[in-house]
């Protein structure tokens, strides 16, 4: 998931996993052999040793230490220094792991290309493990091993890894390896907070109302594609929740450049081109930046606003697939229709996923749903308006020209003749074709559907709207 993520972000790699290059292999259970060698040239240095102590051993020292109310410092009483020792403690039916040999006196400096400068004391360290009883080597000593090996200058990473950076620069040291530049980046923080995001905290940024707001959406849209809806499956905290809804990647890497850095006071729209041309890393700031659910959709917004129409439809339109309301490959007509839609809709699609609130232009006259709310008010209450409806669609029957603008200056005529108003008619002519009261341009709405269903839904409605009636009165009556 992790490497899908950064492909569809657009964050390539010129070498590594599922590309090569020149220092394969690139996953670390692979690499074994590299770190055993790192471990043995540790302990011949004297920059590590075998401990044969036991879990229950280690924990009784920490118990010690925390009852005298002082830090805990292991005391190698289980160290093996000689053959001999090791010798000894394996007839007790001992294990042994490597663990680094700290140093317990000094200093350690870094300048971090974030943080500055920053100091570490070495008697805060502890003596970490680097290889466990069965051979296996640990992070602290791959990472190091691997950077050295690839060739890494710069070591970019959150700031949660600046408390590994002394045992790190021990080893490194320890076996020669020249010192790499590093750069602590702040974490994403919740919602209005300052601690870390996390993935499993869900049900507590809800409470927020961008964050919810963010949620709810995508929630809409993965239920119109039957997609699970648990946390695990769709959470905004997690990378695949944008791609799933048809988030651009272009927009995602703009907000999260902004989650630490800026360019100045003012500028939030880049795109990927600027983000290459302006970003470095003197411009990071050392707090973290709490995740903006409203900054994200507005950016978001921004950057499908600036599509041609070609590539708002060509990015709908797997999701019009996965419905079934296109096929795949999609017919002429059904490439059409959907061009007129998302034209119509302009700005309202937002991510490439709301295409998926226009059912009602995929839908037969007897498969569309109506709201029943806006049905009752808009059509069934009205007294003259079942009355207007039929009237409108006689002069809809023989209109030749069915583009928006003749069927905007047909309406006119009507009301005009009529002497109503636009607003007697129009909110139950939009219901009676949608099923809503809310939508794009009426004549466009009019215009993609077509003369024959446009008929058949406004005369389905009246229908509808008379049974209501006489139902009504027959209640009256018992």
């Amino acid at each position: 998931p992790i490497l899908r993520g950064l492909r569809w972000l657009g964050l390539d790699w010129d070498e590594g996993p599922e590309v090569g290059g020149p220092h394969e292999p690139y996953f670390q259970s692979q690499r074994q052999p590299l770190y055993r060698a790192a471990v043995r040239e540790l302990i011949a240095r004297g920059a590590a040793y075998y401990d044969y102590a036991r879990p229950e051993e280690i924990e009784a020292e920490r118990q010690a230490a925390l009852a005298e109310k002082r830090p805990f410092v292991y005391s190698r009483r289980w160290m093996a220094e000689t053959e001999a020792d090791r010798a000894r403690f394996e007839r007790e039916g001992r294990q042994a792991v490597v663990r680094l040999k700290m140093p317990r006196e000094g200093t350690l400096v870094i300048d971090d290309l974030v943080r500055g400068r920053v100091e570490f004391s070495w008697a805060m360290e502890q003596d970490h493990v680097i290889q466990r009883a069965d051979g296996t080597c640990l992070y602290h000593l791959a990472s190091v091993v691997d950077d050295y090996e690839m060739g890494i200058t710069h070591v970019i990473r959150a700031e949660e890894h600046l408390s590994n950076t002394p045992r790190q620069i021990f080893i490194l040291e320890a076996l020669g390896y020249p010192r790499p530049q590093y750069a602590h980046l702040p974490f994403v923080a919740e919602p209005a907070s300052k601690s870390k995001l996390s993935k499993r905290k869900l049900a507590q940024y809800v409470k927020n109302k961008d964050f919810a707001d963010l949620l709810k959406h995508g929630q809409q849209i993965a239920a119109r594609l039957g997609l699970p809806q648990d946390p695990e499956s769709l959470n905004p905290v997690l990378v695949d929740f944008y791609e799933r809804l048809g988030y651009l990647p272009e927009a995602l890497m703009n907000y999260l450049a902004l989650l630490g850095w800026s360019l100045d006071e003012t500028t939030e729209f880049f795109t990927r081109e600027d983000l290459l041309r302006y970003f470095s890393l003197e411009r990071v700031n050392r707090a973290p930046a709490s995740f903006d659910a409203k900054r994200l959709r507005a950016i978001q917004e921004r950057h499908m606003a600036r599509l041609p129409l070609e590539e708002k439809v060509r990015l709908v339109l797997p999701f019009a697939q996965k419905v079934g309301w296109v096929a795949d490959p999609p017919k002429e007509e059904e490439l059409s229709r959907l061009t007129a839609i998302v034209q119509a809709a302009g700005d309202r699609i937002k991510v490439a996923g709301d295409i998926l609130q226009y059912e009602d232009f995929f839908v037969t006259s007897e498969e569309l749903q109506y709201d029943p709310d806006a049905f009752r008010k808009r059509v069934v209450e009205p007294p003259d308006a079942c009355r207007l409806l039929e009237e409108f669609a006689q002069q809809l029957a023989v209109q030749e020209d069915f583009r928006p603008a003749e069927l905007e200056r047909l309406l006119q005529n009507f009301v005009a003749a009529k002497g109503i108003k636009v607003a007697d008619i129009i909110h139950a002519l939009r219901v009676a074709v949608t099923g809503k009261s809310i939508g794009f341009g009426m004549f466009d709405t009019l215009a993609i559907l077509g003369k024959e269903e446009v008929l058949a839904r406004i005369r389905r409605a009246i229908s509808l709207a008379q049974a209501a009636k006489s139902s009504e009165e027959t209640s009256v009556v018992s």
